[in-house]
Protein backbone atom coordinates (compact mmCIF):
# COMPACT_ATOMS: atom_id res chain seq x y z
CA UNK A 1 0.00 0.00 0.00
CA UNK A 2 2.92 2.29 1.34
CA UNK A 3 4.58 1.52 -2.37
CA UNK A 4 1.63 2.13 -4.07
CA UNK A 5 1.06 5.65 -2.71
CA UNK A 6 4.81 6.36 -3.23
CA UNK A 7 4.22 5.43 -6.54
CA UNK A 8 1.46 7.70 -6.81
CA UNK A 9 3.10 10.44 -5.31
CA UNK A 10 6.22 10.11 -7.89
CA UNK A 11 4.17 9.81 -10.83
CA UNK A 12 2.35 13.14 -9.92
CA UNK A 13 5.54 15.09 -9.47
CA UNK A 14 7.07 14.12 -12.92
CA UNK A 15 3.76 14.84 -14.20
CA UNK A 16 4.36 18.18 -12.77
CA UNK A 17 7.64 18.70 -13.52
CA UNK A 18 6.76 17.81 -17.19
CA UNK A 19 4.19 20.52 -17.39
CA UNK A 20 6.36 23.02 -15.50
CA UNK A 21 9.28 22.40 -18.46
CA UNK A 22 6.85 22.43 -21.22
CA UNK A 23 5.47 25.42 -19.90
CA UNK A 24 8.90 27.21 -19.49
CA UNK A 25 9.62 26.97 -23.15
CA UNK A 26 6.31 28.47 -23.97
CA UNK A 27 7.32 32.17 -24.65
CA UNK A 28 6.03 35.05 -23.07
CA UNK A 29 3.85 36.94 -25.49
CA UNK A 30 3.64 40.70 -25.19
CA UNK A 31 0.88 42.22 -27.66
CA UNK A 32 2.48 45.89 -28.51
CA UNK A 33 -0.71 47.91 -30.14
CA UNK A 34 -0.10 51.35 -31.88
CA UNK A 35 -2.09 53.28 -34.37
CA UNK A 36 -0.12 54.17 -37.29
CA UNK A 37 1.55 52.43 -40.31
CA UNK A 38 4.59 49.91 -39.67
CA UNK A 39 6.33 52.10 -42.72
CA UNK A 40 6.47 55.04 -40.10
CA UNK A 41 9.14 55.66 -37.12
CA UNK A 42 6.84 54.29 -34.51
CA UNK A 43 6.06 51.49 -36.42
CA UNK A 44 9.72 50.71 -36.85
CA UNK A 45 10.99 50.77 -33.94
CA UNK A 46 8.06 48.71 -32.37
CA UNK A 47 9.02 45.61 -34.74
CA UNK A 48 12.62 46.93 -33.79
CA UNK A 49 12.22 46.50 -30.50
CA UNK A 50 10.17 42.86 -31.34
CA UNK A 51 13.49 41.70 -33.26
CA UNK A 52 15.70 42.81 -30.25
CA UNK A 53 13.35 41.04 -27.05
CA UNK A 54 13.51 37.42 -29.10
CA UNK A 55 17.23 37.55 -29.52
CA UNK A 56 18.10 39.34 -26.37
CA UNK A 57 15.76 37.11 -24.18
CA UNK A 58 16.59 33.67 -26.08
CA UNK A 59 13.20 33.30 -27.70
CA UNK A 60 11.83 33.71 -24.30
CA UNK A 61 9.88 36.78 -25.22
CA UNK A 62 7.44 36.75 -28.12
CA UNK A 63 5.94 40.55 -29.02
CA UNK A 64 3.27 40.79 -31.32
CA UNK A 65 2.96 44.22 -32.89
CA UNK A 66 -0.22 45.06 -34.32
CA UNK A 67 -0.30 48.34 -36.22
CA UNK A 68 -2.86 50.90 -38.04
CA UNK A 69 -5.06 50.58 -35.07
CA UNK A 70 -5.96 46.70 -36.38
CA UNK A 71 -6.16 45.90 -32.33
CA UNK A 72 -7.65 49.09 -30.45
CA UNK A 73 -8.50 52.45 -31.47
CA UNK A 74 -7.30 55.52 -30.44
CA UNK A 75 -9.46 56.00 -27.68
CA UNK A 76 -9.66 52.74 -26.38
CA UNK A 77 -5.67 51.91 -26.27
CA UNK A 78 -5.42 52.78 -22.89
CA UNK A 79 -7.57 51.73 -21.68
CA UNK A 80 -7.19 48.11 -22.69
CA UNK A 81 -3.54 48.14 -21.35
CA UNK A 82 -5.00 49.19 -17.79
CA UNK A 83 -7.28 45.96 -18.32
CA UNK A 84 -4.42 43.95 -19.35
CA UNK A 85 -5.76 43.05 -22.71
CA UNK A 86 -3.02 44.42 -23.96
CA UNK A 87 0.42 45.03 -22.67
CA UNK A 88 2.21 47.36 -24.36
CA UNK A 89 1.79 50.88 -26.46
CA UNK A 90 3.28 54.15 -27.46
CA UNK A 91 0.70 56.60 -27.32
CA UNK A 92 1.51 60.57 -28.30
CA UNK A 93 2.23 62.32 -25.28
CA UNK A 94 -1.39 63.81 -25.39
CA UNK A 95 -3.51 60.88 -24.69
CA UNK A 96 -2.19 61.50 -21.42
CA UNK A 97 -3.93 64.59 -20.31
CA UNK A 98 -7.53 62.63 -20.45
CA UNK A 99 -6.16 60.40 -18.28
CA UNK A 100 -5.44 62.97 -15.63
CA UNK A 101 -1.64 63.68 -15.85
CA UNK A 102 -1.86 66.82 -17.67
CA UNK A 103 1.48 67.50 -17.58
CA UNK A 104 2.35 66.04 -20.66
CA UNK A 105 0.07 68.32 -22.50
CA UNK A 106 3.16 70.81 -21.69
CA UNK A 107 4.89 68.52 -24.80
CA UNK A 108 1.95 70.26 -27.25
CA UNK A 109 2.43 73.55 -26.22
CA UNK A 110 3.55 75.52 -29.28
CA UNK A 111 7.12 76.73 -30.29
CA UNK A 112 8.37 75.48 -26.42
CA UNK A 113 10.92 73.55 -28.14
CA UNK A 114 13.27 74.81 -30.84
CA UNK A 115 14.81 71.81 -32.09
CA UNK A 116 15.76 68.36 -31.38
CA UNK A 117 18.56 69.47 -29.18
CA UNK A 118 16.12 71.58 -26.26
CA UNK A 119 13.86 68.54 -26.21
CA UNK A 120 16.28 66.06 -25.58
CA UNK A 121 17.42 68.15 -22.29
CA UNK A 122 13.80 67.17 -20.93
CA UNK A 123 13.27 63.59 -22.59
CA UNK A 124 16.92 62.15 -21.33
CA UNK A 125 16.52 64.72 -18.52
CA UNK A 126 15.03 64.52 -14.66
CA UNK A 127 12.16 66.19 -15.83
CA UNK A 128 11.20 63.85 -18.20
CA UNK A 129 11.75 60.76 -15.94
CA UNK A 130 9.66 62.79 -13.16
CA UNK A 131 6.80 62.79 -16.10
CA UNK A 132 6.87 59.43 -16.78
CA UNK A 133 6.92 58.22 -12.41
CA UNK A 134 3.35 60.30 -12.87
CA UNK A 135 1.87 56.93 -14.79
CA UNK A 136 2.38 54.85 -11.80
CA UNK A 137 -1.14 55.34 -9.74
CA UNK A 138 -2.51 54.80 -13.18
CA UNK A 139 -1.31 51.41 -13.31
CA UNK A 140 1.02 52.13 -16.24
CA UNK A 141 4.85 52.06 -16.33
CA UNK A 142 5.98 54.21 -18.87
CA UNK A 143 9.60 53.16 -20.62
CA UNK A 144 10.55 55.56 -22.76
CA UNK A 145 10.38 58.68 -24.99
CA UNK A 146 10.41 58.00 -29.18
CA UNK A 147 10.12 60.79 -31.54
CA UNK A 148 8.24 61.08 -34.54
CA UNK A 149 8.94 64.92 -35.25
CA UNK A 150 7.58 68.32 -35.53
CA UNK A 151 4.56 68.97 -37.07
CA UNK A 152 3.69 71.05 -40.07
CA UNK A 153 0.33 73.14 -41.09
CA UNK A 154 -1.32 71.67 -44.09
CA UNK A 155 -4.74 72.40 -45.65
CA UNK A 156 -6.33 73.26 -49.07
CA UNK A 157 -5.31 76.93 -49.29
CA UNK A 158 -1.89 78.34 -49.08
CA UNK A 159 -0.72 79.29 -45.28
CA UNK A 160 1.90 82.52 -45.01
CA UNK A 161 0.98 83.90 -41.99
CA UNK A 162 -1.14 82.96 -38.91
CA UNK A 163 -4.59 84.75 -40.49
CA UNK A 164 -4.30 82.52 -42.73
CA UNK A 165 -5.88 79.42 -40.56
CA UNK A 166 -8.94 81.71 -39.67
CA UNK A 167 -11.78 80.18 -40.11
CA UNK A 168 -10.43 76.52 -40.95
CA UNK A 169 -11.90 73.49 -38.97
CA UNK A 170 -8.68 71.80 -38.32
CA UNK A 171 -8.42 68.29 -36.66
CA UNK A 172 -6.62 67.86 -33.79
CA UNK A 173 -5.71 65.05 -31.15
CA UNK A 174 -7.44 65.37 -27.81
CA UNK A 175 -5.67 68.19 -26.12
CA UNK A 176 -6.62 71.17 -24.31
CA UNK A 177 -3.67 73.00 -25.12
CA UNK A 178 -4.00 72.13 -29.05
CA UNK A 179 -7.40 73.13 -28.65
CA UNK A 180 -6.38 76.63 -27.05
CA UNK A 181 -3.42 76.59 -30.24
CA UNK A 182 -6.01 76.52 -33.20
CA UNK A 183 -8.24 78.98 -31.28
CA UNK A 184 -5.67 81.78 -30.98
CA UNK A 185 -5.11 81.36 -35.06
CA UNK A 186 -8.71 81.36 -35.31
CA UNK A 187 -8.71 78.11 -36.50
CA UNK A 188 -11.51 75.56 -35.38
CA UNK A 189 -10.26 72.79 -33.63
CA UNK A 190 -11.79 69.28 -34.41
CA UNK A 191 -10.67 66.61 -32.41
CA UNK A 192 -10.79 63.20 -33.97
CA UNK A 193 -9.41 59.75 -34.06
CA UNK A 194 -5.91 59.52 -36.60
CA UNK A 195 -7.38 56.96 -38.33
CA UNK A 196 -10.10 58.60 -39.75
CA UNK A 197 -8.62 61.76 -40.92
CA UNK A 198 -7.73 60.75 -44.16
CA UNK A 199 -11.12 60.51 -44.95
CA UNK A 200 -12.51 63.42 -43.24
CA UNK A 201 -9.62 65.14 -44.85
CA UNK A 202 -11.26 64.17 -48.20
CA UNK A 203 -14.72 64.43 -47.50
CA UNK A 204 -14.14 68.20 -46.50
CA UNK A 205 -15.51 67.20 -42.90
CA UNK A 206 -12.33 69.26 -42.28
CA UNK A 207 -10.25 71.77 -43.97
CA UNK A 208 -6.70 71.23 -42.75
CA UNK A 209 -4.66 69.42 -39.98
CA UNK A 210 -0.94 69.27 -38.04
CA UNK A 211 1.34 66.65 -39.03
CA UNK A 212 4.80 65.04 -38.70
CA UNK A 213 5.51 64.92 -42.32
CA UNK A 214 6.46 60.82 -42.09
CA UNK A 215 2.70 60.65 -40.50
CA UNK A 216 1.25 62.92 -43.68
CA UNK A 217 3.18 60.74 -46.32
CA UNK A 218 2.33 57.60 -45.01
CA UNK A 219 -1.45 58.09 -44.30
CA UNK A 220 -1.27 59.65 -47.62
CA UNK A 221 -3.02 63.10 -46.30
CA UNK A 222 -1.06 64.45 -48.91
CA UNK A 223 -2.98 63.11 -51.50
CA UNK A 224 -6.40 65.25 -50.07
CA UNK A 225 -4.41 68.06 -49.18
CA UNK A 226 -3.35 71.37 -51.73
CA UNK A 227 -0.71 72.98 -49.68
CA UNK A 228 1.82 72.35 -46.41
CA UNK A 229 3.75 74.74 -44.35
CA UNK A 230 7.00 73.32 -42.81
CA UNK A 231 6.44 75.82 -39.81
CA UNK A 232 8.05 73.12 -36.77
CA UNK A 233 5.48 74.98 -34.59
CA UNK A 234 4.81 71.75 -32.04
CA UNK A 235 6.15 68.61 -31.08
CA UNK A 236 5.11 65.21 -31.97
CA UNK A 237 6.39 62.36 -29.63
CA UNK A 238 5.37 59.40 -27.39
CA UNK A 239 5.58 57.26 -24.59
CA UNK A 240 6.53 53.75 -24.86
CA UNK A 241 4.05 52.35 -21.83
CA UNK A 242 3.20 48.62 -20.20
CA UNK A 243 0.69 47.48 -17.79
CA UNK A 244 2.72 48.17 -14.57
CA UNK A 245 1.02 44.73 -12.94
CA UNK A 246 2.38 42.58 -16.17
CA UNK A 247 5.79 44.15 -16.19
CA UNK A 248 6.40 43.88 -12.35
CA UNK A 249 5.38 40.33 -12.55
CA UNK A 250 8.13 39.53 -14.96
CA UNK A 251 11.50 37.33 -14.01
CA UNK A 252 13.79 39.44 -13.13
CA UNK A 253 16.37 38.55 -16.09
CA UNK A 254 13.41 38.72 -18.56
CA UNK A 255 13.17 42.22 -17.71
CA UNK A 256 16.58 43.28 -17.85
CA UNK A 257 16.80 41.54 -20.95
CA UNK A 258 13.79 44.00 -22.31
CA UNK A 259 14.49 46.76 -20.83
CA UNK A 260 17.97 46.54 -23.13
CA UNK A 261 15.94 45.93 -26.26
CA UNK A 262 13.82 48.70 -25.22
CA UNK A 263 17.27 51.18 -24.73
CA UNK A 264 18.28 49.87 -28.03
CA UNK A 265 14.64 50.10 -29.71
CA UNK A 266 14.29 53.88 -28.31
CA UNK A 267 18.28 55.13 -29.94
CA UNK A 268 16.74 53.63 -33.34
CA UNK A 269 13.70 55.30 -32.74
CA UNK A 270 15.01 58.67 -32.38
CA UNK A 271 17.89 58.28 -34.78
CA UNK A 272 15.44 57.53 -37.82
CA UNK A 273 12.76 59.95 -36.72
CA UNK A 274 14.58 62.68 -38.25
CA UNK A 275 16.00 60.82 -41.44
CA UNK A 276 12.03 59.83 -42.25
CA UNK A 277 10.41 62.71 -41.53
CA UNK A 278 13.29 64.64 -44.36
CA UNK A 279 12.22 61.73 -46.53
CA UNK A 280 8.42 61.97 -46.42
CA UNK A 281 8.51 65.72 -47.04
CA UNK A 282 10.67 64.85 -49.65
CA UNK A 283 8.14 62.28 -51.72
CA UNK A 284 5.46 64.50 -50.67
CA UNK A 285 7.37 67.14 -53.24
CA UNK A 286 7.61 64.57 -56.02
CA UNK A 287 4.22 63.47 -55.89
CA UNK A 288 2.79 67.09 -57.38
CA UNK A 289 -0.06 66.52 -55.42
CA UNK A 290 0.88 68.78 -52.49
CA UNK A 291 2.95 72.80 -52.95
CA UNK A 292 5.34 72.86 -49.52
CA UNK A 293 5.91 75.83 -48.27
CA UNK A 294 8.84 76.96 -46.50
CA UNK A 295 8.45 79.87 -44.48
CA UNK A 296 11.63 82.80 -44.05
CA UNK A 297 13.18 83.30 -40.87
CA UNK A 298 10.60 86.42 -39.95
CA UNK A 299 7.34 84.51 -41.21
CA UNK A 300 8.06 81.88 -38.80
CA UNK A 301 8.73 84.57 -36.00
CA UNK A 302 5.34 85.66 -36.57
CA UNK A 303 3.73 82.46 -36.07
CA UNK A 304 5.46 81.94 -33.34
CA UNK A 305 4.73 85.36 -31.21
CA UNK A 306 0.98 84.42 -31.93
CA UNK A 307 1.33 80.97 -30.61
CA UNK A 308 3.74 81.41 -27.63
CA UNK A 309 0.51 83.12 -25.87
CA UNK A 310 -0.38 79.69 -25.21
CA UNK A 311 1.99 78.79 -22.64
CA UNK A 312 0.70 81.47 -20.46
CA UNK A 313 -3.15 80.29 -20.93
CA UNK A 314 -1.94 76.54 -20.51
CA UNK A 315 -0.39 77.59 -16.96
CA UNK A 316 -3.71 76.54 -15.11
CA UNK A 317 -4.13 73.12 -16.59
CA UNK A 318 -0.27 72.21 -17.67
CA UNK A 319 1.39 73.17 -14.27
CA UNK A 320 3.46 76.53 -14.32
CA UNK A 321 5.82 74.22 -12.33
CA UNK A 322 6.32 72.40 -15.29
CA UNK A 323 6.05 74.83 -18.04
CA UNK A 324 8.98 76.91 -15.98
CA UNK A 325 10.90 73.74 -15.71
CA UNK A 326 11.32 72.84 -19.47
CA UNK A 327 12.10 76.76 -19.73
CA UNK A 328 15.16 76.40 -17.53
CA UNK A 329 16.13 73.10 -19.42
CA UNK A 330 15.93 74.86 -22.60
CA UNK A 331 16.89 78.23 -21.97
CA UNK A 332 13.92 79.73 -23.52
CA UNK A 333 12.67 83.10 -22.54
CA UNK A 334 9.56 83.79 -24.22
CA UNK A 335 9.93 87.86 -22.79
CA UNK A 336 12.55 87.99 -25.11
CA UNK A 337 10.64 86.89 -28.35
Amino acid sequence: MKLRVLFAGLSAGLALLASQMVWAQQPIVIKFSHVVAANTPKGKAADFFAAKAAELTGGRVKVEVYPNSTLYKDKEEIEALQLGSVQMLAPSLSKFGPLGVKEFEAFDLPFIFDGVDDLRKVTNGPLGKQLLDKLQPKGILGLAYWDNGFKSFSANKPIRTPADLKGLKMRIQSSDVLKTQMRELGALPQVMAFGETYQALQTGVVDGTENPHSNLYTQKMHEVQKYVTVTDHGYLGYAVIVNKKFWEGLPPDIRKSLEEAMAQATRYANQIAQVENDNALEAVKKSGKTTVYVPTKEERAAFKKVLVGVHKKMEARVGKETIEAIYKATGFDPAKL
